[in-house]
């Protein structure tokens, strides 16, 4: 692995670890990770992207899927109207209806396409309600969250050239003023 390759499996392993800070990750977690190769490499959106980049950060989150347990879906490009790869066991698990369709580099995203080769038995899903997610390189993840959405700061602000931005998901505070909520909620922290 090269010098930029290790340099961006860091800055993404690092990203993460901030995520797990602000939200307990485990076995009942799923991530979205919207990520443009294009962009990490410096690129516009869409223009140039990369297999070597997306096995970087593949790396980096099979790594916090490993310790965590926690599962992952990958954003696919417009081109497939943001469609997700997801390993069959998930998405089943959680009711997602599989679509019929495979992405390629360029219909679909370098991420999406190797996320999908390297799963075990990946499908494509249209809609997901994800606990939290990254999106690399302003690929605009927020459609696959659950309300409501919480910003996640991190020490790592780009992931290579392209920006980072983080979220966790927190349950609906329903019930208005005189409405009593746990004193967790009150504070931020995820009760599900």
């Amino acid at each position: 692995m090269d010098v930029l390759n290790s340099e961006i499996m860091e800055a993404m392993s690092r990203a993460l670890y901030d995520l797990e800070q602000a939200m307990p990750l485990g076995k009942r977690t799923l991530l979205v990770i919207g990520c443009s190769t294009s962009e990490v490499e410096g690129k516009q959106i869409g223009t140039a992207g990369s297999l070597n980049v997306a096995a970087s950060i593949f790396a980096a989150v099979k790594k916090c899927h490993e310790r965590t347990g926690a599962a992952f879906a990958f954003q696919c490009c417009e081109h497939l109207n943001r469609a997700l790869v997801i390993e069959r066991t998930v998405a089943e698990g959680r009711g997602y209806d599989e679509v019929t369709v495979r992405p390629i580099r360029h219909a679909g995203g370098a991420m999406a396409t190797y996320a999908y080769e390297q799963m075990k038995d990946p499908v494509m899903v249209e809609f997901i309600c994800a606990d939290g997610g990254l999106d690399i390189g302003d690929t605009l993840i927020g459609m696959h969250l659950r309300h409501v959405a919480v910003p996640v700061r991190s020490r790592i602000k780009a992931i290579g050239h392209a920006h980072l931005v983080m979220a966790r998901t927190r349950p609906k505070l329903i019930g208005g003023e005189r409405a009593i909520y746990p004193e967790r909620e009150k504070m931020g922290q995820k009760t599900c």
